[in-house]
């Protein structure tokens, strides 16, 4: 009998993972001129997002593409640019907290409005406003099953979801 490579189950994860590979390329190019990866994006928006402008190192992990070891590179890196910063955690010497700096803010300001402009023209707006509210509501769903660690330390609370 054989494999149905027709299944609507490959043709689903295909669309989305065809949507997220463009989306992510239409972004480069505009991170790419103000000297930022895609990932340091990801961070500074996260920290900028967060309570405090801060998250454990673990809670980031979570909350990127990043492994603990990944997240460590790359905020060592940030850190040395000057646009993070670690702090020790307080009541746990073996956790330490990433914190944005001025000028990490100051970097993300810069590419925002580019960013904002590319993810409506080519996400938001290729969506009606009840699409855009079903289709947050299924990614939340999956992500909460596969990524339950994705929100912790962040500002998500349950008028977000």
């Amino acid at each position: 009998m054989g494999t149905d490579f027709d299944d609507s189950r490959f043709t689903a994860f295909g669309l989305f993972a065809e949507a997220y590979t463009g989306l992510t390329n239409r972004f480069a190019a505009q991170f790419e001129q103000h000297r930022i990866s895609s990932v340091e994006f990801e961070v500074l928006l996260r920290l900028a997002r967060s309570p405090e402008n801060r998250l454990r190192m673990t809670d980031l992990a979570g909350q990127t593409s990043l492994s603990t070891s990944g997240v460590t590179r790359v905020v060592d890196r940030m850190d040395r640019e000057g646009l993070i910063r670690r702090e020790a955690c307080p009541s746990d010497r073996r956790s330490s907290y990433a914190v944005i700096t001025p000028a990490g803010l100051q970097r993300l300001e810069e590419v925002l409005p580019g960013h904002l402009e590319l993810m409506q023209r080519w996400f938001i707006g290729q969506l009606s406003p009840a699409q855009l509210d079903q289709l947050m509501e299924s990614l939340r769903t999956i992500r909460d099953a596969v990524n339950p660690c994705a929100t912790a330390g962040s500002r998500e609370t349950a008028d977000q979801r």
